[in-house]
């Protein structure tokens, strides 16, 4: 009776799970037609590249899974409108009407203000006419259509120094900046003669004020990935043209409010005539830059104040300005324990040390932050202290565990975990985790054979964890925003950054900081689960459709129950959907929800009904 009974129910589990895979193929197909009707309108550039796209993959997908099907009886699905077109481009914590009622000391007014619920909007964000699906890594590097982001200021306000050229349909980026107009090649090269970027010693960067990402852009060919960050400002869509190009940036700034980052997170920051005032507010600013920074971390600043004596009739500023200017960097550079390594020209190096002497001697004496938690930083103000160094046996032994090149790091155990610092999460969990997530990945490339195809370059994952799935997929055609809940069980970000992977803090209650349409693809694992009972399913799903492409994929990992609800919701967002059971069979609770966003744009049909 008891085989009877157990046969019986898992004939009734397997029904009831048994409802999918058989329309993904037509359902990845229409996404291979969203592609080829996407590309290039009239660009030549575009149609080239048209030419060069294998769409034979779609058409022979494998399936080996069960089907997941989906139960209607709820009711009828709510459709949402599109939003008036005059919300293309809208960032909702970065809203310009809002940032001019808050204060300009500081920056403040260009930070996040993000708008209460009643104020939140419930439709959705349209594309504007003529968008198409970028070019593939290594064009977009070099090219974006003029459609996506159609802003031609910066082509006339920057024209002298290499930003940006409008030509035809496209913008081109020749790679040029204010401080390198010999190109981005030349700089970072300059640059590497001092700082071990080929050696893989250096792989994450943080870019302070990066206009169009050019030198991130550039340093892909090091195998350094760098977190771009400017804001939303007079220099419209910086960050969207940094984002269209295929290099991660988001909109921020260096006002009143920690860096999303955790401490010890990269091996280089940059400041190439970033605006940013480091001698004022008696050193703030660096005190910010060293807590991010690894020990032995590199600091670039390039451009004023740096070599002024020959500079300053050029820069049209008062000598002793800069002078002054210079003088206090020098001074809080001392104070951090941070050695010049390098200056020549407009370029200084210097070098975090990898220990800290906090003895008596030292004159002035640094005031060390005395919080228990040095990455609790999200809406946190900045403080006039120093982040003290991870404690260490010996004084000649690197605080925060020797440097690993790049990519041995990807896999090597974190030194955030060999040394205990993250409660519950030991080196077998580790291991574990990363194994896990290799065969995650490797059902997800079964179902959607275009993850190893360069079709999604910019994916997000908004609930990263140790970051084992962008490990997974660890590929030169792609990189991972990895996103840290603010109300994970267990901060693991700085993990990721030792994994040589970036990544960020974030509340999915509040929209991200970035402009519409700027991830090819999202990763969302228990997120809906993890937000159940702190914000609104629905606010948060449109704030993906906010920042995923048109024909942007979706992959959601969570228990059946959820992701029923989820595919509910956005199957009135002109999204198609799919479920499949997991790859160890229909018997494990947890499903796999494949989605796409459709291809539509500002002023078409405003019907949500399946076509």
């Amino acid at each position: 009776m008891a085989t009877k009974g157990n046969s019986g129910d898992n004939r009734s589990r397997s029904s009831m799970s048994v409802f999918i895979v058989a329309g993904l193929c037509c359902f990845f197909y229409i996404l291979g037609a969203w592609q080829r009707s996407g590309f290039g309108k009239g660009d030549s550039i575009a149609l080239e590249i048209t030419k060069q796209t294998d769409c034979s993959i779609l058409s022979n997908l494998n399936y080996e899974t069960h089907h997941v099907g989906i139960d209607d009886s709820e009711g009828v699905v709510n459709e949402f409108k599109p939003c008036s077109d005059h919300y293309i481009d809208y960032t909702p914590c970065q809203d310009q009407m809002r940032a001019m009622t808050f204060p300009r000391e500081d920056m403040n007014y260009r930070e996040r203000h993000c708008p209460p619920d009643e104020e939140k909007l419930h439709c959705l964000i349209p594309a504007p006419k003529g968008y198409v699906t970028p070019f593939r890594w290594p064009q977009s590097r070099d090219y974006v259509p003029y459609a996506n982001a159609p802003y031609k200021s910066l082509t006339v306000e920057k024209a002298v120094q290499n930003w940006i050229q409008y030509e035809g349909n496209v913008f081109r980026f020749p790679g040029g900046g204010t401080q390198f107009p010999h190109g981005a090649d030349a700089y970072i090269n300059e640059l590497a003669a001092v700082i071990p970027m080929d050696s893989g010693m250096v792989r994450t960067a943080l870019d302070t004020g990066c206009g169009v990402a050019s030198w991130g852009a550039y340093l892909f060919k090091k195998n350094v990935i760098a977190m771009s960050f400017a804001p939303r400002d007079s220099h419209e869509a910086q960050v969207q043209f940094a984002l269209e190009r295929g290099v991660p940036a988001v909109i921020g700034v260096l006002g009143t409010i920690k860096l999303p980052y955790p401490s010890r997170a990269f091996d280089m920051a940059h400041c190439s005539r970033c605006l940013i005032p480091w001698g004022a507010n008696d050193g703030m600013y660096m005190m910010e830059v060293d807590r991010v920074l690894r020990p032995g971390g590199y600091w670039v600043l390039s451009g004023p104040p740096i070599n002024w004596r020959n500079n300053y009739v050029a820069w049209q500023r008062p000598k002793e300005e800069l002078e002054e200017e210079q003088r206090k960097i020098e001074e809080m550079a001392k104070l951090l324990n941070w050695e010049k390594k390098h200056e020549k020209g407009e370029i200084a190096i210097w070098r975090k040390q990898t220990s800290f002497d906090y003895g008596r001697d030292r004159n002035p004496q640094p005031t060390l932050c005395e919080s228990t938690n040095v990455d609790d930083v999200w809406y946190k103000k900045m403080e006039l202290c120093i982040t003290p160094y991870p404690e260490t046996s010996d004084p000649n032994e690197d605080a925060g565990g020797a440097w690993k090149p790049f990519p041995e790091r990807l896999n090597a155990l974190p030194f955030r975990i060999s040394s205990g610092s993250i409660p519950g999460v030991s080196p077998e969990t580790y291991q574990e985790d990363n194994r896990s997530w290799k065969k995650h990945v490797s059902a997800y490339k079964r179902t959607n054979k275009l993850l190893d195809t360069g079709r999604y370059r910019n994916i997000m994952d908004m609930n990263a964890g140790l970051g084992s799935f962008a490990a997974a997929l660890d590929s030169p055609k792609l990189w991972v925003m990895n996103v840290m809940p603010t109300i994970a069980e267990k901060d693991t970000l700085g993990v990721i950054f030792e994994r040589g992977l970036i990544g960020i803090y974030h509340d999915w209650c509040e929209a991200f900081s970035t402009y519409p349409r700027t991830y090819d693809l999202i990763h969302a694992n228990g997120v809906f689960s993890l937000y159940k009972d702190k914000c609104d399913a629905e606010d948060i799903l449109l704030e993906m459709d906010r920042i995923l492409r048109p024909e942007g994929a979706v992959i959601f990992r969570d228990h059946m129950d959820v992701l029923v609800k989820v595919s509910k919701i956005v199957r009135g967002m002109r999204w198609n959907t799919k479920m499949v059971d997991h790859e160890d069979g229909p018997l494990v609770p947890e499903k796999v929800l494949f989605a796409v966003k459709r291809y539509w744009v500002a002023g078409e049909d405003n019907s949500t009904s399946s076509e």
